[in-house]
This record gives C-alpha cells, sequence and structure tokens, in this order.
C-alpha cells in the first residue's frame, strides 16, 4: 500500500512543507529512513539525524524549525508522536481490512457471522457458532462447538478456542493462545494414581480484552473463567481454571495464576509472576517480577520477593541481604575475640 504526503496529511489534519505528492509505502526510524518510508521525530535527542535521513517523508511538531537543508518532506502537525501512534492504527485497519471465506476451510451449517467477516484458510468453525460484525479469523484457527464472539474481533493464526467459550466485542487474541483449555483437574486415588475430573465450565473474556501470543486460558471445572473487560494478557501467560481477573488489570509475559483466585480491577503484574490458587488480589495492587504470591493481598499494596514481601521493607531488607557475607564474617570475628579473653 502506498500513501501520498497529501493522504497523510488529510488524515492527521496536518499541513505539508514539501512534494506532496511523493509516496510512500513503509514506516521506519528516522535514523534508518529510506526512500519510500515514512518516519517522525517527536524526541529533540533526535532532531539531528532529519538533516541526514532518506525517508522520504517526516512528521514533525508545528513548531519545528530546520536550521539546515532538508531531502524530506515535512508533514506538521500539534504532536508528533501522537500523530504517528494514529497512522499506525489506521495503517493496522487498512492491512487487516480483509473480508470472505478462503478455501480450504470448514464452516459449519449452523454457523452466523455478520458483515465484514474475514476466515483465512485451513480454519474450523464448529456446530452453532456465531460470530458478530467485522471479525477477523486468520489461518489455522480452530473454533469450537457453541462459541460466540462479537463485534470486531481480531483471532490471528493458530489460535485455539474451545467449545462454550465467549469473546466480548473489540478483543485480540494473538498467535498460538489457547482458549478454553482443560482445567488441571485431578484426584489421587489410594495407589497414588490420578483420576481426571471433568471441566465442564468455559471461559469468558468481556470486551476489549487482549491474550498475547502463546497464552493459555483454561475453563472453569464448573462455572466460568472470567476476564473483565479491558485485561490486557502479554504472551506466555498461563490462566488457570476458574480464575476471576478484574477490569483493566495488565500482565506482563510468563506469569502463571493458579486456579480459583480472584485478582481486583487496575492491577499491574510484572513478569514471571507466580500466584498461588484460591486466594484474592485486591484492587490497584502493583507486583514486580518475579515475584511469588502466596497469600491474600489487600487493595494497593505494592509487592516484590518470592514469597512477597511490602516493596518497601522488600528493599531494606535486601540492603541487609546483599551484606550477609560481610555480616557473618564480623560477626565471627567478634566470637573469636570473645573466645580469646
Amino acid at each position: 500500500m502506498k500513501f501520498t504526503a497529501t493522504q497523510i496529511a488529510g488524515i492527521l489534519e496536518g499541513e505539508v512543507e514539501g512534494n506532496p505528492q511523493i509516496a510512500v509505502h513503509k514506516l521506519s526510524k528516522i535514523e534508518e529512513g529510506e526512500k519510500g518510508s515514512l518516519t517522525f521525530l517527536a524526541n529533540p535527542k533526535y532532531t539531528s539525524f532529519i538533516y541526514s535521513t532518506k525517508a522520504s517523508i517526516t512528521i514533525v511538531n508545528k513548531d519545528f524549525v530546520p536550521e539546515q537543508d532538508l531531502s524530506t518532506t515535512l508533514i506538521k502537525v500539534e504532536d508528533a508522536y501522537k500523530s504517528f501512534s494514529k497512522l499506525l492504527e489506521y495503517y493496522n485497519q487498512v492491512k487487516n481490512n480483509k473480508v470472505g471465506i478462503e478455501t480450504p476451510a470448514f464452516v459449519s451449517e449452523s454457523v452466523v457471522y455478520g458483515d465484514g467477516f474475514y476466515l483465512g484458510a485451513f480454519s474450523y468453525l464448529g456446530d452453532n457458532v456465531e460470530i458478530g460484525k467485522n471479525v477477523k479469523i486468520y489461518p489455522n484457527v480452530y473454533i469450537g462447538d457453541n462459541v460466540t464472539i462479537g463485534d470486531n474481533v481480531m483471532v490471528f493464526a493458530g489460535s485455539k478456542i474451545y467449545s462454550e467459550s465467549i469473546v466480548g466485542d473489540n478483543c485480540v487474541i494473538h498467535s498460538g493462545a489457547i482458549i478454553g483449555a482443560d482445567g488441571f483437574g485431578f484426584t489421587p486415588n489410594e495407589k497414588g494414581e490420578y483420576s481426571k475430573v471433568p471441566q465442564t465450565g468455559n471461559v469468558v473474556l468481556e470486551d476489549n480484552v487482549d491474550v498475547g501470543a502463546g497464552t493459555t486460558i483454561d475453563r472453569a471445572t464448573l462455572g466460568s473463567t472470567v476476564l473483565r473487560k479491558g485485561v490486557k494478557l502479554d504472551n506466555q501467560i498461563q490462566i488457570a481454571h476458574n480464575v476471576e481477573i478484574g477490569e483493566h488489570t495488565a500482565i506482563a509475559a510468563q506469569t502463571g495464576i493458579a486456579g480459583s483466585t480472584k485478582i481486583g480491577k487496575h492491577c499491574l503484574i510484572g513478569g514471571q509472576v507466580g500466584i498461588v490458587g484460591h486466594i484474592t488480589i485486591g484492587d490497584r495492587v502493583r507486583i514486580q517480577a518475579q515475584s511469588g504470591i502466596g497469600r491474600n493481598v489487600k487493595d494497593d499494596e505494592v509487592l516484590q520477593g518470592s514469597p512477597a514481601l511490602n516493596y518497601g521493607d522488600y528493599n531494606k531488607s535486601y540492603v541487609h541481604f546483599k551484606n550477609l557475607p560481610k555480616l557473618v564474617n564480623s560477626i565471627t570475628n567478634l566470637e573469636k575475640k570473645a573466645e580469646g579473653e
């Protein structure tokens, strides 16, 4: 896809300085710009690069005044960073605006879908699947029986959505994500052998939920595993059966949450955090990376460590911990001195 400076200025409500008909077909960093690319200048630290960049078009703030000759065409806007972000969003919308059903694909006769639907090749849609408007499902996706998907949803290649799952409006499910796998439920007998406990519940993703690549969300044993509206999950996260995550909570990669734990609203959870099952974490909680949470957590706590401590207590303790060898030597020397006396 190619866009001229005039077209881009129209999208951004900006002004063109230079060649209005010059066209671009890709994006670049300002220091790596080349012919046919679009870049932006928002950070003053990168100003020197605008005089050497080979990018065809550069988005700048309206108050930018060049001090040397430029080879790039400028588009002047109120806020270059926000305008570039807006352009990226527009570009993604245009790029992903596919429609139609590719072949080969299996679509059950009972499937219902809205306008603007796209289904990539080698995908499978089971019985009684209901899909809203402007949904894009990329190749090699499996969607089981009785799944409901809302409007404006993106399901990227290789994802699996098991039966009975419910996906709200404006959700994004990235490649390799698995929604609705069986929860890890087994019971031992007197011989130490394990029997599977049937997992008969489902997964519910409310509106505006993002699920990262390779993330797994298990179905409930009974009832639902629920991600409330606005939840954002990074890549390679494990959400166990019957977990509930509150609105607008964000969780970084490689975190694992065990079964039946409830997490509140507006929490921030760092990467590689481990959270045990059957506990409650309050609202607006912040958990630092690689922490281990084994207890209930009150609203607004900030935690670090394994087992996790209050963030301030952890930092105070760490000062002593890193000096532990010196402290041990001091104590040993005092003991020897005392014995000598």
